[in-house]
């Protein structure tokens, strides 16, 4: 009987064992095939993508017009581009226009180059906080008729944003948004999608879900230069015209002409139409006055410090794992100014200032994965020869002109021309990169696919030359000490260079030789 139940044991431990090893191995290779996917999502893992043998300026290969405005899009598959994960676009909403909501794919790091606006989004599962009674919206009130009673009602909706020139806004992938342009001028943006983020689970496309309108492709525009593969056209519409009208008339619980217009079919306005009265938004009259705008955003970021501080005090108390981000999203901030000069990181009152932005200043570029930057550069300026450690970075031209030389591995130039106003350059991650101001000056914003990405200098103060001893640099390049010493300490500038005397005399002769 022992013997029975003793082998009976052995039998159910070695079935035990057996199943146990088959889980494991599953596992591992459900591990497996979960790390080949999340390969297959970021293709800018894959060395063979990144040909960087030769650079070049980037501009827009077509426009999609519409009523109020239009986008223009860079190709998406240019090498440099797909290399970058990222993909570009550039919105000009004229004024009274409003940008139709929509939502992507993939995170979305915008900059306002021109212009002022409401910026809208609506996160999932957060509450209607801005509200109003009837007599806010002059006449123009709904009404609801319920058990035979009739009543007026305002409006309620999620938070809303003033946005200006020189903020940079965050947009969460999945979370509708839209913009209007309350403005006098034209509303620029120009915006990162990178579609290397975590959060995209589907390709490297641009793929904008349109929620109302019927968003059509415009004509091409613009000087162009062609890739592989680059023929295929983006195309954007409105989801709500892939259903049913019954269904989508119960979904609703409207009238079917209702549920019609909801699809849009008939709408010729495209993606940015004309609001033809002011658009009766809830939102906060700030007040006016010099440098009112400053002290709001403070404000804000108060707010969000004390927020922060408060959960990190619940995360010490708590053994339980916290959220993180999704814990304040709803009061998140999502824009951030760099255009003040007061907010500079790096300034030389001779050749220019740089401001950065990452996830430390504004936390919701942790979850997007991008971080971004504003550089000024006065006339014939130059920024010191550098390169990014951990992250590719976009540069759009907003104003002037530059010369750019970008060095690469090789020991060879991939890149040596000039870049203007509403051009793009891909600088790839460890590529050496030296940009010197025309003679109007040079401004710029560059887009970076980290949310704290770092830069290292090779000259000026604090770079990698001047962290060198000298009998290092005097044996590697075969000098002598007083060379050497020159070449650690003739520049005293940390990261914005001034034009050099050696500069200001070649100029001298060709203004002379003019």
């Amino acid at each position: 009987m022992a013997n029975r139940i003793s082998g009976g044991s052995a039998l159910f431990l070695s079935c035990l064992g057996f199943l146990l090893l088959i889980h494991s191995c599953s596992g591992q290779i459900a591990d497996l095939g979960g790390s080949v996917q999340r390969q297959q999502r970021h293709p800018l893992r894959f060395r063979s993508e990144c040909r960087l043998e030769n650079l070049h300026v980037l501009e827009p290969s077509r426009r999609i017009e519409a009523e109020a405005g239009y986008t223009e899009l860079w190709d998406e598959k240019e090498e440099a581009l797909t290399c970058a994960g990222s993909a570009l676009t550039r919105h000009v909403i004229r004024r009274n226009g409003l940008f139709l909501p929509s939502y992507s794919n993939s995170a979305e790091l915008m900059y306002v180059v021109q212009g002022r606006g409401l910026y809208g989004v609506t996160m999932p599962g957060c509450p209607e906080t801005y509200q109003s009674d009837e007599s806010q919206f002059r006449g123009r009130q709904g009404t609801s008729e319920r058990e035979g009673v009739k009543r007026f009602f305002g409006d309620r909706h999620q938070k809303v944003r003033e946005i200006r020139e020189g903020d940079i806004v965050a947009q969460i992938p999945g979370t509708a948004f839209w913009i209007h342009n309350k403005g006098q001028s034209d509303l620029v943006l120009i915006s990162v999608i990178y579609t290397s983020n975590e959060q995209n689970q589907l390709d490297q496309n641009i793929r904008k879900f349109f929620l109302a309108g019927n968003p059509q492709e415009g004509s091409q525009g613009g000087r162009r230069h062609r890739t592989r593969g680059s023929q295929q056209e983006t195309k954007y519409g409105n989801v709500f015209q892939g259903f049913d009208d019954e269904l989508l008339q119960e979904t609703f619980d409207v009238e079917s002409d209702l549920a019609r217009k909801v699809k849009g079919e008939d709408d010729r306005r495209g993606h940015i139409v004309e609001v033809r009265e002011e658009l009766q938004i809830v939102h906060p009259m700030i007040e006016q006055g010099e440098g009112w705008e400053e002290r709001e955003r403070e404000r804000e970021r108060e707010r969000e410090r004390e927020m922060e501080r408060g959960s990190s005090r619940r995360r010490g108390s708590s053994s339980q794992r916290q959220n993180g981000a999704e814990e304040t999203l709803c009061t998140m901030r999502l824009r951030e100014n760099i255009d003040n000069p007061e907010r500079a990181d790096y300034y030389n009152p001779r050749a220019g200032r740089i401001t950065t932005l990452n996830s430390f200043s504004l936390p919701i570029l942790s979850f997007l994965q991008l971080s971004a930057e504003k550089g000024v550069l006065y006339k014939d300026a130059v920024v010191a020869p550098s390169y990014y450690m951990n992250s590719h970075a976009l540069i759009y031209v907003l104003r002037g002109n530059a010369r750019v030389q970008i060095a690469g591995d090789n020991g060879q130039s991939v890149f040596d021309g000039k870049l203007q106003e509403n051009q793009v350059l891909v600088v790839p991650q460890n590529f050496v990169v030296i940009k010197k101001a025309g003679s109007e000056g040079f401004e710029w914003v560059a887009f970076r696919t980290s949310d704290n990405a770092m830069k290292n200098n090779l000259a000026g103060r604090l770079s990698v030359i001047r962290g060198l001893p000298e009998d290092v640099l005097v044996n590697s390049y075969g000098i002598s000490r007083d060379d050497a010493r020159k070449l650690k300490y003739n520049r005293e500038e940390l990261t914005v260079f001034s034009p050099s005397s050696r500069s200001a005399r070649g100029l001298r002769r060709d203004d002379a030789a003019n």
